[in-house]
């Protein structure tokens, strides 16, 4: 797995999945199935964040990380 996130890319799923997990575990936008997938969410976000790799850009041949062709 080579990494294929930039800096930016990365601490916005950070950020991002943080807000997210926090709003499925407090259930702040609903309850039931769709706070599962709002958690969800937000894990895989802060994953990829953390390792700089998202298979979705792999697939689509996107790739945020600076100087690095892939």
């Amino acid at each position: 797995m080579q990494k294929n996130e930039g800096t930016v890319d990365r601490a916005v799923r950070v950020v991002l999945g943080l807000v997210l997990l926090y709003m499925g575990a407090a259930q702040v936008v609903t309850t039931g199935m769709v706070t599962y997938i709002i958690a969800l969410l937000g894990l895989v976000l802060l994953i990829t964040g953390a390792i700089g790799y998202c298979g979705l850009y792999s697939i689509l041949k996107i790739n945020t990380l600076k100087g690095k062709v892939g």
